[in-house]
């Protein structure tokens, strides 16, 4: 049996591809929190603290996505 995705709207969020303003939907796919604008198409991922934590410690970060 599947299970239906819940998105949901971010309200006064603002497309970093597009511009477009009120646009991006967020939902959760395997614990993964995914962004998505409807208007061109834009994704981004967040994956969990764990793996955030484990991974490119050694890189500079320009910005963190946390919704």
């Amino acid at each position: 049996m599947s299970q239906k995705t819940r998105k949901r709207f971010i309200a006064g969020a603002t497309c970093p591809s597009c511009k477009a303003m009120d646009t991006l939907m967020l939902y959760l796919e395997n614990n993964v929190e995914h962004v998505e604008c409807v208007q061109c198409g834009h994704k981004q991922t967040q994956p969990d603290e764990k793996v955030s934590a484990s991974t490119r410690v050694q890189e500079s970060v320009i910005g963190v996505f946390k919704p």
